[in-house]
């Protein structure tokens, strides 16, 4: 088959893997030279810890084992299996990370909850106050500025694999012997199938193919540090994000909301850290949620100092200069509980969009389900 995909970022360049993997023709068009959005300005994480059990949770375990396959393929990911701790520095947060420990699935996840001592064995980095840690050990990371860019380049080497960057699809054609994309250039490409994996353009094109699509965009903010100067030998989270994954919810998690709310700045930008360590040292730092949309242009700074003052009380010692802030923008099902919006928009078309933030996770997963599903 010719297989067209519309969209280089994590999603889209997965549907490509798994199209040349069994043997199929892809050419690959972007409308950026290279993919700019949300799949280059996330963690990286392979974050399997807090996803809702049942097909949320079986998508993310299955992508956790795709990641690794392609890693070992394609060393460039930076793909390495170190896990997770969540940091628990009161009585109330260790009720929540009990709760998970004992939950049906925990096995599958990696769940075990660590004492202090037990913690900083895993991760002598993390010097603060606390009182353990739940360690998830099926979490893993890649790294997101220089991912899409290796998994493009073994693609090439496949000879069935064409990328055009700087190409916006502005018209979808049906026919008779399959259907067809023009581009801003002028130029009509035809195949068997199109994949649309647009991420977060949600407008122009997509709206005319899908004017009901239940979509939003969602913004963030993230920072990143210079070297920290010693290995952070795990991914990192606090006890804020056990408020925003579906795993954690509960009546411990209901204890812990009303016995301790967040600060005013963490409620009102909907914050939880999440840390990872680059391949140059420097520490990636977030997040923030924004869901009313138009965003607000502004990168504000009450966001990065409450995880500035956060990060240092979880590592005992004060953070490196912070070199990079950016803000995200990333496309999520408004039914959450959904994994992912898959639509034939067309004859031979279908529409990929809406996972989250869970699609640097789930992408290899999501892909694989496109392809089973279309008999590629």
């Amino acid at each position: 088959m010719r297989v067209i995909v519309v969209g280089a970022g994590v999603v889209g360049t997965m549907h490509a893997w798994h199209a040349v993997e069994r043997g199929h023709e892809v050419l690959h068009i972007e409308r950026e030279t290279e993919a700019r959005g949300a799949s280059l300005r996330n963690f990286g994480l392979v974050w399997v810890s807090g996803r809702a059990g049942g097909e949320e949770l079986e998508t993310a375990l299955r992508a956790r084992v795709l990641w690794e396959s392609v890693g070992d393929r394609v060393p460039a990911l930076g793909f390495r299996p170190n896990g997770s701790l969540t940091v628990v520095r009161d009585e109330t947060e260790l009720a929540v990370a009990e709760a998970a420990a004992q939950r049906s699935d925990a096995a599958a996840r990696g769940y075990k909850l660590l004492g202090p001592d037990e913690t900083r064995l895993l991760n002598p980095a993390l010097r603060g106050p606390l009182l353990g840690a739940l360690w998830c050990e099926r979490d893993a990371a890649v790294e997101p500025r220089t991912a899409q860019r290796a998994l493009k380049t073994a693609l090439l080497a496949s000879g069935r694999y064409t990328y055009l960057g700087g190409r916006e699809v502005r018209e979808v054609r049906d026919g008779s012997s399959g259907p067809a994309v023009r581009d801003d250039h002028g130029d009509v490409h035809r195949g068997d199938t199109v994949v649309l994996c647009t991420g977060a353009w949600l407008g122009g094109l997509v709206r005319e193919l899908a004017p009901e699509l239940p979509v939003r965009r969602v913004r963030l903010q993230m920072m990143q540090s210079a070297p920290l100067g010693e290995e952070l030998t795990t991914s990192v989270a606090d006890a804020d994000s056990f408020r925003y994954y579906p795993a954690y919810g509960g009546a411990a998690l209901d204890t812990l909301a009303a016995a301790r709310p967040q600060p005013p700045v963490a409620a009102e930008h909907r914050m939880q850290l999440l840390m990872v360590q680059r391949k140059d040292g420097g520490l990636t730092i977030g997040d923030t949620h924004e869901y009313e949309d138009p965003f607000d242009f502004d990168v504000v700074e009450d966001p990065y100092d409450h995880l500035t003052a956060t990060v240092e009380g979880v590592l005992g010692r004060p953070l490196p200069r912070i070199h990079r802030r950016w803000a995200g923008v990333y496309a999520q099902c408004t039914d959450t509980s959904r994994v992912i919006h898959r639509e034939q928009v067309r004859d031979g078309v279908w529409l990929v969009t809406g996972p989250g933030g869970r699609g640097m996770t789930c992408a290899p997963a999501i892909a694989e389900t496109t392809a089973d599903e279309l008999g590629w």
